[in-house]
């Protein structure tokens, strides 16, 4: 009997088995392939998030240096206008005491060294003035109150002019640079009042290499204009090193690079301040391709073409791929990148990436091995490989693998293990993934933590109802409190007292929109609040929900400081501590918006002290300042505290009165401020007596209109003046009139010398013994084309006061001497009396001018007179004299015109070198009624004779006048009696009235 083993009921069929294993094999491969697939995509996405990340934190980072550049630019404009208020303006709303040590070179420059040795000041002999003398002085002590705040925000303050004068804080470059340099032609200065600056706004340089501090720097500047005039720049220099470290990356693995429009890099790994100092002690800019390669080269280039705010791309650098994101900053011109290395986004997806692959490895030997010995080991391998498994699992293997599952008993208990094992490793894989993200948890917040409480910046973090839970040791040294006061207490208590007002503020901001920003005083132990930029911004979970809110408190008293000794340089006199022009002006704009609005009136005065240039020279400087001083003080405890007293420049005072609705209030408080300023005034060892002349001007009656306002009160300070002074005078249309007459004359005398609209009359002077005519007096007529005959009485003023008369003057002269000239041609050569202004017989050009004249006309130079008033000359004695002997010099001869009617001293016109006299027609038009006249001209008559001068009588228009001064030796004689003042045409018709027209002496 043959035993037979009975068929299994799950017996392999051998087919079955291998088609099984191989679409097994298949499946793995294709795994495989699908895994590669997502690794490759999950790469992509990594490397786009980093992407995003690293142009997070460079905007973070650019937004801040963006801040700090802005709070620079912002310290330069306040300092520049702070410079040209004080040093340029017309009317100095302080007056700068100081006397500089100034040092004469022998090589032709002019050095001067603070003696704190906190400033210096250059300036070419060359160009040495009066004015320069006093801006050395002034700017010394200017720098002495401003430079040491700009110092600490750049390293060093300076001020250049057109006529390259420099003054400097810290005082190096202007006591060292060689005699001769040229500061106006240096980069900076041409770069800042270039046609970029039409705004007038601070401007950065280039980065430069500066040989007097050794290093590489970059200038903020700002243009300084007076009246649209360009009078120079001021400037603060910035270190390189000192800017590029307001950029901190904050990460190890991330590096900053810097680079400019120009291709030069100012910042980069393998830049060391050693190396900038070689490179630019050499002369050698700062060439992108010395320091990085080609490819970061490729995208720096790219970068600088594309011009865009913003760029990001990928670069190879020592084998290694990173990536950057990089961003512009306009003002500076530069551009800022952040890169890293890309490895070190995707280390983590490495490691997957082996483990993965070695796993799919290692169950492709399996597989073989099971292909291997299926035939001959099918079941037995198969139990023995699932005993191993399971033990191999259960001593802590993990990572065993158990045999596939089959359609059989082993197959399904394979099954069953591998699906248990499956949830285990899940289990003890998700246990090990918390314990890692625990762990990680825990270091972030230990690293957080140390960074909160080592922070330079006050912390404190409240629950989501603003209850104090943590104050970081910062806060508690900035306010002195110790922990205990801040536990549990309100967030909005460590706001100061001071600022209470913004505390509801504050808490309503919060409330409605869960953050809230601003500066603000916050309380110290000492009862001194401190000046913080204060930040409170919600902390949310994951969920969206707020649960706490921290407050960052950054200490900005010195800011504040800062800002306040500027605004007190910029809006208050520091003489006498009254508001200067420009406090004054806002308030003025605030009273004129208020008075708009209707229900609202208020009364400018305008006034200065009678006098007060007298007492400033006999009493010296000091003595005025003093008075000053005691001025101001007089009108703070008279007037009201909610009223505006501005010291405006020199002894010119303006006061706001609010509340002021009639005339008659008005008069009352000018009454006042009179019988105040009458009072004795005590000034060393003398007592004076001081006056002020008034004007007033009522809003919004008169003008709702700032400039408008202010001319009027302008106007009627100088109709109080002109109606004797000590008094005061309200604005009428009446003045406005008279002010608008001005200007237009004064406009269109321009226009008129343009188009030649004034002609030259002439008055003869006769012989009244025989009626021939010894010379003429060259007197201006305006014609003008709408307006007919302007009287001289009303341009020739008004061309004195705005120094048109100069001009005016010359073509006068020129035309008399052509007069002249064309008389000699006619064989009736005579004298020609022409008059001058004051201005012109100041003028230096007067002697060259009309030698010219002389010598082009060929006229003889004894046959021009010209005309001066007493008044002339009697101010600077000495000079005068001097320009009369050079005038002298050409032959010309001098007149006294309108001889007695000014100040004079016989002393004096002895010295003149005076060749006429000429009797005013005030003492001559009443001879013979007024006896007293008569004595008067007489006498002038009599001691001419005695000085040996020549006497002409002015105004003579009747017969017996003419014959009072034959009789007492006056021959010599102009007026109507014999002609008025008439063109050169007419001179024929003249000749026949005198009834010799041919005989001329």
């Amino acid at each position: 009997m043959v035993y037979r083993r009975p068929p299994s009921r799950f017996g392999l069929n051998s087919l079955s088995v291998k088609l099984s294993l191989l679409i097994s094999a298949i499946c793995l491969i294709a795994g495989v392939c699908a895994a590669a697939l997502m690794l490759k995509s999950e790469e992509k996405q990594l490397v786009f998030e980093e992407h995003e990340v690293l142009k997070s934190s460079t905007d973070l980072l650019i937004n801040q240096f963006n801040e700090r550049i802005k709070t620079k630019e912002n310290i330069a404009q306040q300092a520049n206008n702070v410079v040209t208020e004080q040093l340029f303006s017309k009317q100095q709303s302080i007056d700068l005491k100081n006397k500089a040590q100034l040092q004469f070179n022998n090589d032709g420059s002019i050095r001067s060294a603070s003696p704190d040795g906190l400033s210096a000041a250059y300036l070419p002999q060359e160009n040495y003035s009066p004015f320069y003398k006093q801006l050395i002085n002034d700017s010394e002590s200017l720098w002495r109150i401003i430079a040491p705040t700009l110092v600490h925000d750049f390293f060093n303050f300076y001020l250049i002019t057109q006529d390259n004068f420099i003054r400097i804080s810290p005082p190096d470059w202007a006591l060292n640079t060689p005699a001769g340099y040229k500061f106006k032609s240096g980069s900076s200065f041409n770069y800042a009042t270039g046609e970029s600056t039409s705004t007038r706004e601070p401007k950065w340089s280039q980065v430069y290499f500066d040989k007097v501090w050794h290093k590489w720097v970059i200038s903020l500047l700002v243009p300084v204009y007076v009246d649209n005039e360009l009078l120079g720049v001021t400037g603060n220099d910035i270190a390189l090193n000192t800017l590029i470290s307001h950029l901190p990356v904050g990460d190890k693995e991330k590096h900053l690079l810097v680079f400019d429009s120009k291709g030069q890099v100012l910042a980069h790994p393998d830049i060391t301040p050693e190396l900038l100092t070689s490179y630019g002690v050499k002369g050698k800019a700062l060439n992108s391709k010395d320091f990085v390669n080609d490819e970061l080269q490729s995208i720096i280039n790219e970068a600088i073409k594309m011009h865009l705010p913003e760029y990001a791309n990928s670069f190879k650098e020592n084998d290694e791929a990173h990536i950057i994101n990089i961003r512009k900053i306009d003002d500076l011109d530069w551009y800022i990148g952040v890169y890293k290395k890309r490895s070190s986004t995707l280390s983590a997806l490495q490691d997957l990436k082996l483990k993965f692959f070695g796993l799919f490895i290692l169950y492709a030997i399996l597989v073989a091995l099971l292909l291997h010995q299926a035939l001959y080991q099918l079941v037995l391998r198969r139990l023995h490989t699932l005993v191993y498994a399971v033990t191999s699992f259960g001593q802590g293997q993990l990572q065993i693998e158990f045999p596939p599952e089959n359609k059989d008993e082993i197959g399904t208990l394979n099954g069953s293990f591998r699906d248990m094992t499956v949830e285990i490793r899940k289990l003890i894989n998700g246990l090990n993934q918390r314990i890692t993200e625990k762990e990680i948890a825990e270091k972030a917040a230990n690293r957080l933590s140390k960074a909160v409480a080592f922070s330079g910046t006050g912390v404190v973090i409240t629950d989501e109802n603003f209850i104090i839970e943590y104050v970081n040791p910062k806060m508690l040294e900035m306010t002195g409190f110790p922990e205990k006061h801040f536990n549990r207490a309100p967030l909005l208590n460590i706001i100061a007292t001071e600022m209470a007002i913004l505390v509801d503020d504050i808490d309503i901001d919060l409330r409605s929109r869960n953050y809230w920003r601003g500066d603000t005083l916050i309380q110290g132990l000492d009862k001194q609040p401190i000046w913080v930029s204060l930040s409170v911004s919600p902390i949310h979970e994951d969920d969206g929900k707020i649960t706490s809110y921290v407050a960052s408190a950054q200490d900005i008293s010195f800011v504040k400081e800062s800002q306040r000794k500027m605004e007190q340089l910029a809006y208050f006199d520091t003489l006498t501590g009254l508001a200067n022009r420009t406090f004054f002006r806002m308030q003025l704009r605030k009273s004129m918006a208020l008075a708009e609005r209707g229900h609202y009136a208020f009364a400018l005065f305008y006034f200065d002290l009678d006098e007060f240039k007298r007492i400033n020279d006999t009493l010296g400087h000091d003595a005025g300042d003093q008075l000053l001083v005691e001025v101001a003080n007089r009108l703070k405890k008279r007037l009201r505290a909610e009223d505006t007293i501005a010291r405006l420049g020199g002894d010119e005072f303006a006061v706001l009165l609010s509340g002021i609705e009639n005339q008659t209030h008005a008069t009352d408080v000018a009454n006042t401020i009179q019988k105040t300023l009458n009072v004795p005034i005590k000034l060393g060892s003398n007592e004076v007596i001081v006056s002020a002349s008034i004007g007033i001007t009522m809003a919004p009656y008169d003008s709702l209109e700032e400039d408008q306002l202010l001319k009027h009160a302008d106007l009627a300070m100088y109709e109080a003046k002109a109606k004797g002074r000590n008094t005061f005078h309200f604005y009428s249309q009446e003045l406005n009139a008279a002010a608008n007459e001005r200007l237009f004359i004064e406009n269109e005398l321009r226009q008129g010398l343009k188009e030649k609209q004034f002609v030259v009359y002439y008055q003869p002077q006769v012989d009244s013994r025989n009626n021939n005519v010894v010379g003429y007096e060259a007197l201006l007529r305006w014609f003008h084309p709408t307006e007919g005959v302007i009287c001289p009485t009303k341009f020739i003023p008004i061309a004195e006061a705005t120094g048109l008369i100069v001009e005016l003057g010359e073509w006068v002269l020129q035309e008399s001497c052509n007069f002249a000239a064309r008389l000699k041609e006619q064989g009736r050569e005579n004298n020609i009396s022409v008059n001058l202004s004051a201005r012109q017989f100041k003028d230096a050009s007067l002697v060259p001018t009309l030698s010219k004249m002389i010598i082009r006309s060929g006229v003889s130079a004894k046959r021009i007179h010209l005309e001066l008033t007493e008044s002339m000359l009697m101010g600077n004695v000495e000079a005068a004299i001097t320009q009369l002997h050079e005038l002298k010099a050409l032959g010309i001869s001098i007149s006294i015109d309108d001889f007695g009617t000014g100040y004079s001293s016989l002393s004096y016109l002895k010295r003149f070198p005076v060749d006429i006299l000429k009797i005013d027609r005030s003492f001559v038009k009443d001879i013979p009624e007024d006896s007293n006249d008569m004595e008067i001209t007489a006498a002038i008559i009599a001691m001419a004779q005695k000085l040996k001068l020549n006497v002409v009588a002015e105004g003579v228009e009747t017969i017996e006048q003419v014959q009072f001064l034959q009789n007492n030796n006056c021959f010599i004689v102009q007026g109507y009696y014999f002609s008025r003042p008439i063109p050169e045409g007419d001179l024929p018709h003249l000749f026949e009235k005198l009834g010799d027209p041919l005989t001329f002496s």
